[in-house]
């Protein structure tokens, strides 16, 4: 099979477009004809070794599959060769989803919507999946709660909103202003444009001081020392980005504030929650470019660096056929 395959960290120069033998499925395993992926800022951090000390070289990348079961390892309940699947790839095993095959324990996959694309479901596993764990798994968001989502024209703010939406909650952002109009049309009830205005501001001027109940971080900086100064009393803040540094946290402290830090778990129960989602209309994946797998380090650079588009959203899905 055809894999994208890393033998150094580094740059996209050092993806090779390799031959390398088909996995074979084991105990509770199933394998996947790969027809579609996608890249997540997880991936590009993989490839320039960020995650050294996690993994073994060579590695084949990536954390999104939407394809079919071609084969059953021994003890497969569940699924059947022909059933359409979608998943995140165990992270870290060094076996990702930039291939043209791929071996998962039937644990962690579930069937994919019937009402969108392979492509467009390969948007869906990691990001949406993440969205899923923040906002139900730990913050447990109610209806008629407030939430800030930081970042709601990137990969995990986009179905964020959306999910967060389907709960019945009401829904702030950041973003810059040309995506304004399309966040309002996924749900957004209030979007606030981050270059010229000052979020903690404009949230004080738009609850009455109240603040909001929950505050998603996709994009680090200062965002956890600056969330307790515009949280509820009993607030919550949930990241999904690397700490290292410290930060002062004390004006959570009095707001009685709690903080999750969230690194995205596998399973099955999740992604057939977000299928029904999807089924019923309440979550849209949004793919904004397609590449093929031999154009993986081009798909790598836009999403790293937003080379030549500024005003780039949503996913980038990979073409494996």
């Amino acid at each position: 099979m055809k894999a994208a395959v890393i033998k150094e960290f580094g740059s996209v120069e050092n993806f090779e477009i390799l031959d390398i033998p088909t996995p074979r499925p084991g105990f509770k395993e199933v394998l996947v004809r790969v027809r579609a992926t996608s890249i997540n800022p997880l991936d590009y951090q993989v490839r320039r070794g960020d995650y050294r000390n996690e993994l073994v070289l060579p590695v084949t990348t990536g954390h999104d599959v939407s394809g079919e079961i071609v084969e059953l390892g021994p003890g497969v309940e569940n699924f059947k060769v022909g059933d359409e699947v979608y998943y995140t790839p165990e992270i870290f095993k060094g076996q990702g989803s930039y291939a043209q095959y791929h071996c998962a324990h039937e644990s962690i996959i579930g069937i994919k919507p019937k009402n969108i694309s392979h492509l467009e479901a390969a948007s869906l596993p990691l990001a949406a999946g993440t969205a899923w764990e923040m906002l139900v798994t730990r913050a447990q968001l109610k209806i008629n709660q407030t939430i800030l989502i930081h970042g709601g024209a990137g990969g995990v703010g986009i179905p964020t909103i959306q999910i967060a939406k389907a709960m019945g909650a009401i829904v702030y952002t950041t973003a810059r202003k040309v995506h304004h109009e399309f966040l309002t049309g996924l749900g957004a009830d209030y979007v606030i444009d981050y270059e010229n205005e000052d979020y903690i501001a404009a949230i004080q001027r738009l609850t009455d001081n109240k603040g909001v109940d929950i505050i998603i971080d996709t994009i680090g900086g200062n965002t956890l020392s600056d969330s307790g100064k515009i949280l509820s009393q009993l607030g919550q803040v949930v990241t999904l980005v690397d700490i290292e540094i410290p930060q002062n946290l004390i004006h959570a402290w009095g707001k009685n504030a709690t903080y999750h830090f969230v690194f995205t778990r596998q399973n099955r129960n999740k992604l057939d929650e977000l299928t029904r989602l999807v089924e019923t209309g309440k979550l849209k994946p949004i793919v904004n470019k397609v590449f093929s797998l031999t154009e993986i380090g081009k798909a790598h650079s836009l999403l790293e660096y937003k080379k030549g588009d500024e005003n780039f959203y949503g996913k980038i899905a990979i073409d494996t056929e």
